[in-house]
């Protein structure tokens, strides 16, 4: 096999983010020179419009001097529907075997026909949007655990809680019932000392509404306003809840304020996808027992919309502070990040990786999305929810993790990457990989998976060298 042999900048040490302890995973590194060898930032934004592009129309938008076969691409396309029928099938009998879910069951069915069925109908399914949203679906299945809901709240009705033993109790997925207070503790919204929480909510809540009348009942920046505006009506144009004026209010200040307070990024857009989890969570919390899909928040008091809405921009705000790198002009964090895990597919998987090479496949065409969104576009909004339950739950933050997550879903699709033969078939299995079917079990995996990445390879130079000679 190859050998690979690490690249040494003017000080003699090896170029690469293994080295320790000057690079950590997912940070900048403070040095001059290009950010990307041989690009120049109109480059960079050139090669990943197709990051949030929202004509999802144009799969592979963003990379358009390719010269694409239409009969290649028909191909391509077809592959990619059949697998997703083939996935439906699997799923649909396993449910209906494992587990007789008559909530759920419909709405997998119906998910598949529609993917199936390619463009033949109105609500054509975009592939990681947010679906229809079901309680049951976001009913995590360690909710039929009850000693682990006890847990929970023996931990929150202590005086003082134990943050770190909150912490491994919600890696493995938080319940619902207990969800929302659990991610403002992570967060570090609320205060460990239970005596300090009701003043720090009351108080905080109180700062939001200052904050709306400062910045956004009053004289707007035009160009922050305008691209808000345009980005919120069509960010999730499947689920009902999200298409109500009244919501997309909520959003706009959210998201219009955040900016304002953070002029080194301002408002970038994928930012507006990393609010939903939050909204979503702390709407169940208030209306516990209820669909929300379709639930029209006017029939909430004015009081519950301040509070869901405060509390999704304090948890934002601090969910967002370890990264905001990736925000920032340019998005250095992003492109280092992306480089990170060319190189960390490299070493673990040499095949794969010189499979997307020798296809013209650059990380940066698919990976990019993947990191500016968190994973929000590419699975649905329950499993996101419960992927954030461990992102919120990770020790040292979740900056670092999120790179062995996007490795371990990356070498999740490597059979089916492995199969494809030109570079539009790989692009539209990329960009639209089929997670239509996931559930809680299937995030559990890709977690467990992320972490052995995470501890076999990370900080471990001597480890490396055989990487390319594991058991696939």
């Amino acid at each position: 096999m190859e050998s690979h042999e690490p690249e040494h900048d003017k000080n003699g040490l090896p170029d690469t983010f293994w080295r320790t302890p000057q690079r950590v995973p997912g940070r900048p590194l403070q040095r001059g020179g290009e950010v990307m060898s041989g690009s120049s930032y109109q480059q960079f934004q050139a090669s990943v419009n197709d990051a949030w592009d929202l004509g999802d129309d144009e799969i592979i938008s963003g990379i358009a001097e390719t010269k694409i076969s239409k009969a290649i691409s028909q191909t391509a396309a077809l592959n990619v529907i059949n697998s997703h029928r083939n996935s439906t099938k699997n799923v649909v009998q396993s449910v209906e075997v494992e587990k007789k879910d008559e909530d759920a069951l419909p709405v997998r069915r119906s998910e598949g026909r529609r993917v199936a069925g390619g463009s033949g109908g109105p609500l054509r399914h975009y592939p990681g949007r947010p679906r229809a949203v079901r309680l049951s679906a976001l009913t995590s299945r360690e909710e039929s655990s009850e000693s682990k809901l006890e847990r929970f709240q023996q931990l929150h009705e202590s005086t003082v809680i134990n943050l770190d033993e909150l912490k491994q109790l919600s890696w493995s997925g938080i319940p619902v019932k207990a969800r929302a207070n659990t991610w403002r503790l992570l967060a570090g919204y609320l205060p460990a000392n239970s005596e300090r929480r009701a003043e720090t909510l009351e108080r905080k809540r109180a700062d939001y509404k200052h904050l709306v009348r400062q910045y956004y009942d009053a004289e707007r920046d035009d160009d922050t306003y305008r691209q808000i505006h345009i980005d919120i009506p069509r960010m999730s144009p499947l689920v009902a809840l999200f298409q109500q004026l009244c919501v997309q209010v909520m959003f706009e200040r959210i998201l219009y304020i955040w900016a304002i307070r953070h002029p080194a990024s301002g408002y970038v857009q994928g930012i507006n996808d990393l609010v939903t989890p939050f909204f979503m969570v702390f709407l169940q919390e208030a209306i516990p027992g209820e669909e929300l899909d379709n639930y029209p928040l006017d029939k909430l008091s004015e009081e519950q919309r301040d509070v869901i809405e405060a509390d999704s921009f304090w948890c934002l705000s601090k969910f967002l502070d370890s990264i905001q790198d990736n925000y920032i002009f340019a998005q250095l964090g992003i492109q280092y990040k992306v480089n990170q895990l060319k190189e960390l597919i490299r070493r673990i998987d040499l095949p794969l990786h010189e499979h997307l090479q020798t296809h013209g496949v650059d990380y940066l065409q698919f990976s990019f999305r993947w990191m500016n969104n968190l994973l929000t576009r590419e699975i649905p909004l329950p499993c996101t929810i419960r992927l954030w339950d461990t992102y919120l739950a990770e020790s040292d933050g979740f900056a670092t993790f999120q790179l062995y997550v996007c490795a371990a879903f990356l070498l999740h699709w490597r059979e089916r990457l492995m199969l494809e033969r030109d570079f539009q078939g790989l692009m539209i299995l990329l960009q639209n990989v089929p997670t239509q079917n996931w559930t809680d079990s299937n995030i559990s995996v890709l977690v467990a998976e992320a972490y052995r990445l995470k501890f076999a390879f990370a900080d471990a130079p001597n480890h490396l060298n055989n990487a390319g000679k594991s058991d696939r």
